[in-house]
């Protein structure tokens, strides 16, 4: 085979000179542009054998593919067809239930709930609802409707002065800088118009986040975007000033995330115009590092002092964290910590380990954390066993695209429930999952203001309001369906998963926790080790 491909780049060289005579005899000898244009055969063979000889001779001789050297000119068709196969796969092979982070059949779901469309499924599930994992739920035959007491959460501990009542179903961290300026506005005024929060990501308070006056959730990362000094520690000043601001309605400090836990974040350089930069406080056109921790504390106990810190600071909004499950000791730490310090957070969000909108090490999101329903149930469970529960909120996020997301969330121990990349998803991503470029083909993980101008922030801002309300409505009805009109009401048990060949409930599959049972000697043995070795005075 590649004899015979030489044995064509040789004939193309050949031939070269008698396409270029026949050139010439078809246009008596003038090189005009006028004349070679008047010969369109003879010239369309010159220059493809032209081309096919220069390239071929370049890619034998100093190729650094392979491929290239030994089938010079025709390797390209295969690297052609690599460049675009996750576009084949995605049209015209992968069926509706397979693909990868999010199936069509889910993007789908979104597209036409964000449009207001019909959103039933024809002819029975695709599902394989027999295979191992696959989770369900009961239903009853006493349908009730959802009480509209129970609709919204009220966040805000017993320190908490400025306490919030939050949709069951708001927009996960998403910075500016990562997101377009137009993503951000659309996703905030969506917010503003459905009565929902919006999480501003570690990126930062933009004008974005702003400028239509939806609820804002300030994430404070490592880096402390907007509120740092020169060399990167936390600023008082700065903080206290943006967070008294109305629509900075809950202040998140992010530990780690589902897509890169004990990794900090990374902002390309090509993404960070003077905008960004004047808002993070950083360099124009230089990639941003965020640590891996945080400067301002190393231990549980100074995390907690680190929450009342902010909680003063910001006139007494609630204040609480963000992580992916890792390590339970270290997790048990902090609950140690609460304790002893009797600093409580007002809220804990758990991020999945399936977690991520922008770009991630492969390892890092493949081999990493907890999944979002195991790390949520575990959560929820220690807070039970150490008698906090009543005191703090838990969000959960990790693809949350359908009512039943969210309620399979809410049922294993969440109060709320955020969203990411489905809200992108509202806005007209196509999964093209090229976030971490700068060359987003739909405008949303961009920097490049040609290709956000495609985000028009009216009409997508209505598509995210109308996403969340019937993702929201959906869940309900779910609520309803199984008998319940307190979705609080409902426990792990009600949640089924196919598990070595039969359907058990979370608390068969897992170890529940009676109320204040770590106080106990009598603590089971999934929890005992870990709670007897954690410290409050280190991770």
């Amino acid at each position: 085979m590649t004899q015979v491909v030489r044995l064509y780049w040789a004939i193309a060289l050949l031939l070269m000179p008698f396409s270029l005579l026949w050139l010439l005899s078809s246009t008596d000898g003038s090189l005009a542009l006028s004349s070679l244009l008047a010969a369109p055969l003879p010239l369309s063979l010159f220059l493809i054998f032209l081309a096919w000889t220069l390239l071929g001779g370049y890619e034998y001789f100093f190729g650094v593919s392979n491929l290239r050297r030994n089938y010079p000119v025709l390797a390209n068709i295969r690297y052609a067809l690599e460049f675009i196969r996750p576009e084949i796969q995605q049209y015209f092979i992968a069926n509706n239930v397979e693909e990868k982070p999010f199936s069509r059949e889910r993007r789908n779901l979104i597209y036409r709930r964000a449009k207001g469309a019909n959103d039933t499924l024809p002819f029975g599930t695709e599902h394989e609802i027999l295979a191992e994992g696959y989770r369900s739920l009961t239903h009853s035959f006493n349908v009730v409707d959802v009480d509209i007491d129970h609709i919204r959460v009220n966040f805000g501990g017993p320190d908490c002065k400025q306490p919030y009542s939050a949709s069951r179903l708001n927009i996960s961290a998403l910075s500016f800088g990562a997101l377009s300026s137009t993503a951000i506005a659309a996703l905030n005024k969506g917010a503003a118009l459905g009565d929902f929060a919006h999480n501003t990501g570690e990126g930062g308070i933009s004008e974005y986040h702003l400028q239509h006056g939806g609820d804002i959730i300030w994430q404070i990362g490592t880096g402390y975007f907007g509120c740092r000094n020169d060399n990167g520690s936390f600023n008082d000043d700065a903080f206290a000033q943006r967070a008294a601001n109305e629509v900075v309605k809950m202040i998140e400090i992010k530990l780690s995330q589902g897509a890169k836990p004990s990794h900090g974040g990374v902002l390309p350089g090509a993404k960070v115009t003077e905008e960004i930069a004047e808002i993070r406080l950083v360099e124009v056109g230089k990639t941003v590092n965020s640590p891996a921790t945080h400067p301002e504390f190393n231990s549980p106990r100074g995390l907690l002092e680190f929450v009342q810190r902010l909680r003063n600071l910001s006139g007494g909004k609630p204040v609480g964290f963000k992580f992916c499950l890792g390590k339970k000791v270290e997790f048990l730490a902090i609950i140690r910590a609460m304790l002893e310090t009797e600093i409580l957070p007002d809220f804990i969000t758990i991020d999945g380990a399936e977690g991520g909108t922008g770009a991630a090490p492969v390892e890092f999101s493949n081999r990493l954390g907890t999944p979002c329903i195991e790390a949520t149930y575990y959560v929820n469970q220690v807070l039970i066993g150490a008698g906090l529960r009543q005191h703090i909120r838990l969000i959960s996020a990790g693809q949350t695209a359908t009512g039943f997301d969210m309620l399979e969330k809410i049922i294993v121990g969440a109060d709320t429930v955020n969203a990411a990349r489905s809200m992108m998803i509202a806005i007209g991503c196509v999964q093209a999952k090229a976030c971490n470029t700068n060359y987003c083909p739909t405008g949303i993980a961009t920097q490049n203001a040609s290709r956000a101008r495609a985000i028009n922030v009216d009409e997508k801002s209505v598509r995210v309001k109308n996403f969340h309300h019937a993702t929201v409505e959906a869940f309900l009805d779910l609520c309803g369906a199984m008998g319940f009109s307190n979705p609080d009401e409902m426990t792990p048990a009600d949640l089924f998963s196919r598990f070595e060949g039969r359907s058990k409930n979370f608390d068969q599959i897992y170890e529940a926790l009676l109320w204040n049972q770590l106080h106990t000697d009598n603590i089971p043995d999934s929890y005992r080790d870990d709670w007897l070795t954690a410290s409050a005075d280190q991770f």
